[in-house]
């Protein structure tokens, strides 16, 4: 497992593709990890620029007369599935969203939590291919700079088996300004949470978008989105 220093700053040349997330560990401090879901809300509210996907992607596809279907990979935190269920009731627009992340510590995380008219589950993207689940949406945040190439390969696939018209996978884009600027203002949160480490090795684990773009199967588009995201988005026209 390796740390992450705020003394020296690291190249962000090259992705770095071998250390390990400190959340991702099995073994790791339960009482961090907890704080940690608890504080992607804020996180993801500051920079994973979810309201602008709603708007520009999500909302134009849903029909005030049918109840659309959402597919969140990952979940973590659970915070993004209850974001969009809100701002869709907001629009009186019906958003069904299924949540799913493998990692049965993220689901007793949000089981803590007051109902969100959303359903979590312990599952990954295969599991529900399997069952023949299908959805109108598919989505995931900051998933893609975890996988390895046969785990993205494998993510994109499942997600269009399982997508009727759109995925959106949500990540981080590698950049200098943002590794400082997120160094900066997490750096208080370092100890009792791995909201800090965790997120500047995310920052190196992310790709550039040429680098994005050079993976992933034909049909997929990279898109860059203010503050240094990336979109991979398809589109299809099966319904």
């Amino acid at each position: 497992m390796s740390s992450t220093g705020t003394a020296r700053r690291p190249s962000l040349t090259r992705r770095d593709t071998t250390s390990q997330e400190f959340m991702d560990d099995p073994g790791c401090d339960l009482d961090r990890l907890e704080r940690t879901y608890s504080q992607f809300t804020t996180v993801n509210r500051l920079v994973s620029g979810w309201q602008r996907v709603y708007r520009r992607w999500i909302r134009p596809r849903l029909d005030p007369d049918r109840p659309a279907t959402l597919l969140d990979i990952g979940f973590g935190g659970g915070d993004i599935s209850r974001a969009l269920t809100t701002w869709a009731a907001r629009d009186r627009l019906a958003l069904r969203i299924t949540a799913i992340d493998p990692d049965e510590r993220a689901l007793r995380h949000v089981h803590r939590l007051p109902a969100a008219g959303v359903r979590f589950e312990q599952a990954s993207s295969a599991d529900l291919v399997a069952r023949g689940d299908r959805y109108d949406l598919v989505i995931s945040n900051h998933l893609l700079h975890h996988l390895d190439p046969d785990a993205l390969a494998a993510l994109l696939a499942d997600s269009r088996a399982l997508s009727r018209q759109l995925v959106v996978h949500n990540d981080l884009s590698r950049g200098r300004a943002g590794y400082g600027f997120y160094a900066a203002v997490t750096l208080p949160f370092a100890r009792r949470s791995f909201i800090h480490q965790d997120g500047l090795l995310s920052i190196r684990r992310s790709y550039r978008r040429p680098e994005l773009q050079a993976v992933v199967p034909p049909g997929w588009q990279v898109r860059t989105m203010f503050p240094q995201r990336l979109l991979l988005t398809h589109e299809s026209a099966r319904r």
